[in-house]
């Protein structure tokens, strides 16, 4: 908790964004820096609820009272230790996490919840410009080898614990640099790659060995005791329609992958190359998730003439609906940062062909749908069309950003003789473990797309379960209400 009554004495603040005009220029982040008093005061309004849901909502179990209260009381080194006690990376999912915590927050039940995310990321960022953040060495090793297959925020996550319990880690990357989806899938205006940089550089210095440009084989992967699939969930969903064929229709991962390299070569964002560019260009991007919003975002800055967001579901309520009562997660309209630099966004709306011109995307047709809530319990909702609603949408540029399907299983999963289960993720059974003994998997290759924090606390879970597996036991913290102790050899 912070201040007993400080929910009554201050309003929610958050940070002020960058004005559009400004930061549609640059790829930096969106959000300015906001003053440590405020930030205090925010703390501030963490009640003394008793039941504390925070830690539920979040799927790190996040000690939320406690390190609002020492933020509240000026003790940032110990606030940094709890938050750093659940959570590996809080630098990640400070600046990318849609706030699980937040939601179940008992201050919402009646108004704005507590700014957990702000705090967060404030202590994190504290920690950092102090010195609070240093190398964990362990305290002896044991002489056992892990290999980490992905370097995604479960991979990290995973390679961080297990290092810390003893075990010799090298991280194989298939990628010029680890880091996975944070850095190759998110825009820069979410998350700095100097963010990521920085964590790598003491995860270096903690022992944890990185390989890059490396798909590790079979035989090379024998030479270790366990081995962490975190390969993540890579392959895209299509859309198999008309004309799908033509050229100017692209995959939204594609396209930020080429944006972060890019800027990579040139940190301004001066200089714009590559196969996929939406300058001068009506851009369409199908599909109204997280990945949707970073291409608005990614086509503004770009100089896109125009940019359409299409979403096949019907627009979502703005606030919370009875048949979503507190504390469960509310399927509610949620406006990133991109969706307010620009741009329209279109629900209920379903493609049905693309039409070209010379081999060239020019336009796509589509119709307006409804959902018919289902008669039966168990019941899917089903799509109609709507007559007399077909619309023809110029386009240069089509982006379909339609989520993903599991992951890439023609690689080290195949290689190693991996059962993928219907939805051809990764099928583990209690504690992480594949079918191939000393193989385990963790976050978006083994539980599908999903969510960063999710992603780490599987990449923790997971560590538990091979050290146990590995030493007969562990001394890792394991998450509240995950039972990973009988796992043997």
């Amino acid at each position: 908790m912070g201040k007993i009554t400080g929910f009554m004495e201050y309003q929610r603040e958050t940070p002020e964004q960058r004005p559009v005009e400004e930061r549609l220029k640059d790829f930096k982040e969106v959000y300015q820096p906001m003053d440590e008093r405020k930030i205090i005061q925010q703390a501030a309004r963490c009640m003394d609820c008793g039941v504390p849901f925070c830690h539920s909502g979040c799927p790190l179990g996040n000690l939320c009272p406690e390190w609002n209260d020492l933020v509240y009381r000026g003790q940032w080194e110990k606030a940094w230790e709890r938050l750093s006690a659940t959570n590996n990376f809080p630098e990640f999912t400070g600046r990318l996490c849609p706030a699980l915590c937040e939601e179940a927050c008992v201050l919402g039940i009646h108004e704005a919840p507590t700014a957990i995310l702000l705090i967060e990321k404030t202590i994190i960022e504290h920690a950092f410009k102090n010195g609070f953040v240093k190398p964990v060495l362990p305290s002896r090793r044991t002489g056992k080898a892990v290999a980490v297959v992905g370097s995604g925020p479960s991979g990290l996550a995973a390679a961080q614990q297990l290092n810390r319990a003893g075990h010799e880690v090298t991280v194989f990357e298939k990628n010029e640099k680890p880091g996975g989806l944070l850095r190759y899938g998110i825009p820069d205006f979410k998350l700095e790659k100097w963010v990521i940089d920085r964590r790598l550089d003491v995860m270096a210095a903690e022992g944890v060995r990185f390989v890059t440009n490396t798909e590790p084989s079979a035989d090379l992967l024998k030479a270790f005791d366990a081995v962490v699939l975190a390969t993540g969930a890579g392959r895209p969903r299509d859309l198999p329609i008309p004309g799908r064929e033509l050229k100017g229709i692209h995959f939204a991962l594609d396209y930020l992958m080429q944006q972060n390299r890019m800027l990579e070569l040139s940190p301004d964002g001066s200089e714009v190359w590559g196969k996929i560019n939406a300058k001068g260009k009506s851009v369409i991007v199908i599909g109204g998730g997280d990945t949707g919003s970073d291409c608005v975002g990614t086509a503004l800055r770009q100089g896109a003439e125009a940019v359409h967001s299409f979403e096949l579901m019907p627009m979502p309520p703005k606030a919370r609906t009875e048949d979503q009562p507190w504390p469960f997660w509310p399927m509610k309209l949620r406006t990133s940062s991109s969706h307010k630099e620009g741009g329209d966004r279109f629900w209920s709306i379903l493609t049905k062909q693309f039409k070209g011109y010379n081999g060239n995307v020019r336009s796509l047709e589509t119709v307006n749908v409804e959902w018919t809530k289902p008669s039966r319990r168990g019941e899917r909702p089903q799509l109609r069309e709507n007559p007399g609603t077909a619309q023809e949408w110029h386009a240069d540029l089509v982006l379909l950003a339609l989520g993903f399907l599991g992951p890439e299983t023609d690689g080290v999963i195949a290689r190693l003789g991996v059962e993928t289960d219907e939805r051809s993720n990764i099928k583990t059974g209690r504690g992480f473990q594949t079918n191939v003994p000393g193989v385990f998997a963790a976050g978006d290759a083994r539980r599908g797309q999903s969510l960063i924090v999710w992603a780490i606390s599987e990449g923790r879970d997971c560590a538990f379960a091979v050290d146990s597996w590995l030493m007969g036991s562990s001394s890792l913290p394991q998450r509240a209400g995950v039972d990973l102790t009988s796992v043997k050899r």
